[in-house]
């Protein structure tokens, strides 16, 4: 009796297994790109807001994907390098995160570039302003958000990406 139980416990963990490898492959692929407040400087990389958004859309039912392009101090310039690298084929939507470095750093703004790049791939782009920041709790330096600022943002992102992705 007891092998029979262990047999049907292993049979729903590989169906289990199965189903969500499957669910997986089908997830709608969106790119959060960025610089620190998309890599989530100084929190912990599931406290970050893609990774909040990810579990907050898995939640209401959504087969998504979030992928954290967020690089500490990057600019637009460096995004729009990095571009194809970032956005793989496939992508539905990318959440763009401009930020401050250029200006601090006297770089151009690429935003335009990137979003005519990614427009011209059937790539849905949502801009995730700098302004959107402001209000929320911050870490000590007064530029990051601490995880509650994140989930805070993610929830602020959470209908505009669904809609996004006809969802």
């Amino acid at each position: 009796m007891r092998a029979l139980w262990f047999a049907i416990v292993g049979c729903l963990a590989f169906l289990t297994a199965l189903d969500i490898g499957a669910a997986s492959a089908n997830a709608a692929t969106i790119v959060a790109l960025g610089a620190s407040n998309t890599y989530g400087k100084g929190v912990a990389r599931n406290q970050a807001y893609p990774a909040q958004l990810e579990v907050i859309l898995r939640a209401k039912g959504l087969n998504v994907r979030i992928v954290n392009a967020g690089i500490n101090g990057d600019t637009t310039e460096g995004m729009l390098q990095r571009l194809d690298r970032a956005v793989p084929n496939g992508t539905r939507a990318v959440i763009l995160q401009p930020g401050g470095n250029d200006r601090r750093k006297g770089s151009p703004d690429r935003t335009a570039d990137i979003q005519s790049r990614l427009s011209a791939r059937g790539i849905k782009v949502i801009m995730l302003a700098n302004g959107m920041l402001g209000g929320l709790p911050h870490q000590p330096d007064g530029v990051h958000l601490t995880p509650e600022g994140y989930h805070m943002l993610a929830e602020q992102l959470a209908s505009q990406v669904s809609g996004s992705i006809g969802r």
